[in-house]
């Protein structure tokens, strides 16, 4: 989530619950979550509320296509009422020639305002001189994506944040049904935590009822399924996609079960099978090393191998190669009996 040697989001965000604020953070990348978290702790924070209508403002991009002068001319008055003058420029990577204003800006800076900057979806130019400045004169901060196999470590955590503790299948299963859409992650963990008394686990059924997703169909279930060849029981899963297939697209199932197949293939070929270096090498936790140690037992390295080449196979068929597209579900079904062979 932050660029080279640059702080991460949990580094910024323990300054400055702190109360160790930075006169200026440039908040860039693809990632809006974290930007946006930072942004609206600051406005909510930095400040009283009282000073916050004195000594607060903020503006977008969109209202200033044609340079950033007004807003930095801003930025150099000193606060009415408070510590601070708070300015926060959202959208900021449509303002034109922001970079070059705000080198300048930067060359005398005020002492007294902190000036947020919200720049995403843009790279910076490196070849400008406001790029090597922004680390020296400020917080640079860079937003990436997560990967989908960080999801459920980061629900994990946003979970304890919240005071929650979660159950590893309400965790595979918010993870599933919600992508790396973090936002949304966020959202619905608020809803649990309303429903929820303070320090309450997340279950399984908790998160059917409040969420809206099956505890008992989902991709969490039919990989434990197929785990130990459990076709009735996959089929059964498969049966249900096909009668929900905007919930559960065939392309995302595909990619749940290629990960699991590549998984238990270099399981199946680690030297050192003890449960922490199979954590490690895998990236799974302590009982998922268990549960590929006993897949193996229900798969050779040869039907690993055939089974990665068949979900590719499926996966291209659901796209419509080599042949007219069928129906997901009865795809699904072929797939799964060709999979426990």
């Amino acid at each position: 989530m932050a660029k080279k040697e640059g702080p991460s989001y949990q580094d910024i965000f323990q300054q400055i619950t702190r109360g160790e604020y930075s006169n200026l953070y440039f908040l860039t990348g693809e990632e809006p979550f974290f930007i946006d978290q930072l942004t609206d702790y600051l406005l909510s924070h930095v400040l009283s509320e009282t000073e916050r209508e004195f000594d607060q403002q903020v503006f977008y991009g969109n209202d200033f296509e044609k340079g950033a002068a007004p807003i930095l001319t801003l930025a150099r008055r000193y606060p009415m009422l408070g510590q601070y003058l708070v300015i926060a420029v959202k959208e900021a990577q449509l303002i034109d020639r922001l970079e070059d204003d705000l080198a300048v800006y930067l060359q005398n800076p005020s002492p007294t305002t902190i000036l947020i900057i919200n720049y995403k979806d843009k790279k910076l130019d490196g070849r400008k001189k406001l790029s090597g400045m922004l680390s020296r004169m400020g917080v640079y901060f860079h937003s990436t994506k997560l990967y989908e196999n960080q999801i459920p470590d980061w629900i994990a955590q946003l979970a304890g944040q919240r005071g929650l503790k979660i159950e590893d299948k309400a965790c595979q299963m918010l993870a599933e049904f919600l992508g790396n859409d973090l936002g949304r992650i966020a959202s619905e963990m608020g809803k649990l935590e309303v429903v929820l008394p303070p320090k309450g686990t997340v279950t399984a059924e908790v998160v059917e009822q409040n969420v809206g997703i099956s505890k008992d169909y989902n991709n969490f279930e039919l990989l434990n399924a197929l785990k130990t060849k459990d076709l009735p029981k996959a089929q059964k899963i498969a049966w249900y996609y096909a009668r929900n297939p905007k919930d559960h697209p065939l392309q995302l199932t595909t990619v749940v079960l290629f990960d699991f197949f590549s998984k238990l293939l270099i399981y199946h070929y680690l030297v050192d099978k003890s449960p922490n270096n199979v954590m490690s090498q895998l990236g799974v936790p302590y009982k998922g090393a268990a549960e590929y140690q006993e897949a193996s037992g229900y798969y050779t390295p040869r039907q690993v191998l055939r089974n990665i080449s068949l979900i590719r196979e499926f996966d291209a068929r659901s796209k419509g190669f080599a042949q007219a597209a069928a129906e997901p579900g009865e795809l699904l079904r072929e797939l799964l009996c060709l999979l426990t062979a």
